[in-house]
């Protein structure tokens, strides 16, 4: 995983509450065994019709919205524990998935996988959507490292909460099994010491 640190960029708004883990990524596609390719088929249902020609006036197929970061509505990833649907937000080229709520294992899979859940107030993700809503290339500020966020040149900014291991694992680019490689050496050294009886 890349590691993440800060980043700056415009966003893409998904204003829709309850988005559940079969709308991020279609049951259908979960067929691969690693984690490419999942991006081409995130929000397939709501991407394309029948015939596989998108649909003009969703916000993934609109010019208008790019960037690292998606805001969405409140209760993003519920549903089903799907891990896929963070490698599909991942694959993509989401870093960062700005909500007033998320799904508590869609959450864990998120931060798992290099994706970091960054919640917010309602209130404050009102302000972020309309900022985006008045200028499309609004850029958004994401400090993990100090735990904060604004909207640049937007009196909008916050705070937010992260498990300190999570957030470890986020800002070295290590999953669980990265960060036990990690303490390899200390491990050794503790078991040269031990004492056998």
């Amino acid at each position: 995983m890349e590691k993440l640190k800060t980043i700056t960029s415009s966003a893409v708004p998904l204003p829709i509450e309850d988005v559940d883990t079969d709308q991020i990524i279609p049951a259908r596609f979960l067929k691969a065994v690693t984690r490419d390719g999942f991006g081409e088929n995130l929000f397939r249902d709501w991407r394309y019709n029948n015939n596989d020609v998108e649909i003009q006036d969703f916000v993934l197929n609109n010019p208008t919205y790019h960037g690292s970061i998606l805001v969405a509505g409140k209760n993003f990833g519920c549903g089903s524990s799907r891990e896929h649907a963070t490698w599909a937000l991942y694959d993509y080229g989401f870093r960062v998935v700005i909500s007033s709520f998320f799904a508590d294992i869609f959450r864990g899979n998120a931060m798992n996988n290099g994706l970091l859940p960054l919640q917010v107030s309602q209130e404050e993700l009102d302000q972020i959507l309309m900022a985006i809503e008045k200028d499309p290339e609004t850029s958004i500020y994401v400090n993990l490292e100090e735990q904060v966020w604004n909207v640049e040149g937007k009196d909008i900014q916050g705070t937010f909460h992260i498990d300190g291991y999570k957030k470890m694992c986020l800002l070295n680019g290590y999953d669980d099994i990265d960060y036990l490689l990690s303490l390899k050496d200390e491990i050794k050294t503790f078991e040269k010491n031990q004492v056998v009886y």
